[in-house]
C-alpha cells in the first residue's frame, strides 16, 4: 500500500480489463477498489457484507431482487449506492464506466453465490494496482 496520494485517473488509465477490480488502497480491513465496467456482470449475492458503489465516470445500473420484487437503480456519474448483504444483484453498464468499490478485503467480485461466470468476468478478490 502506498503512503503517497493516488491519482484515480492515472490508476484507471493503467489497465483495460473489464470487471477486474484493482486495489488502490486499504482502510482498516477494507479494500478500496476501482474497476472499468461495460455491459453485463452477473447475478450474485454477498452473504456476509454490503457492497458500496461510487460511479466515477459513466453510468451504472444495478438490478436487485428484493423481498418486494425486482427493481433496477440507475447511478449516474457521482452517485453512490450500497447493496445490502444478502441481496441478489446484477450490475450493468450501458456505456464505458469507471467505479469505486469499498468492501472487506478478500471479497470476491462474483459474490458467494452466483450465476455461471462468463468468460469476460475475472472472478477475483482484486488485483494489486501496478505502480
Amino acid at each position: 500500500m502506498s503512503n503517497e496520494p493516488i491519482d484515480l485517473r492515472k490508476a484507471l488509465a493503467s489497465f483495460d480489463a473489464l470487471w477486474s477490480p484493482r486495489i488502490v488502497t486499504r482502510v482498516n480491513d477494507y479494500d478500496v477498489r476501482i474497476a472499468k465496467v461495460e455491459g453485463e456482470h452477473l447475478w450474485h449475492v454477498h452473504d456476509d457484507t454490503d457492497e458500496f458503489f461510487l460511479v466515477l465516470e459513466g453510468e451504472l445500473h444495478i438490478s436487485l431482487r428484493e423481498p418486494t420484487g425486482e427493481r433496477t437503480v440507475r447511478l449516474p456519474q457521482g452517485s453512490v449506492f450500497t447493496v445490502a448483504r444478502g441481496t441478489e444483484h446484477k450490475p450493468y453498464a450501458p456505456v464505458s464506466t469507471a467505479i469505486l468499490l469499498f468492501e472487506p478485503a478478500g471479497t470476491p467480485s462474483v459474490g458467494d453465490r452466483h450465476d455461471r461466470i462468463p468468460d469476460h468476468v475475472d472472478a477475483t478478490t482484486g488485483h494489486a494496482l501496478e505502480p
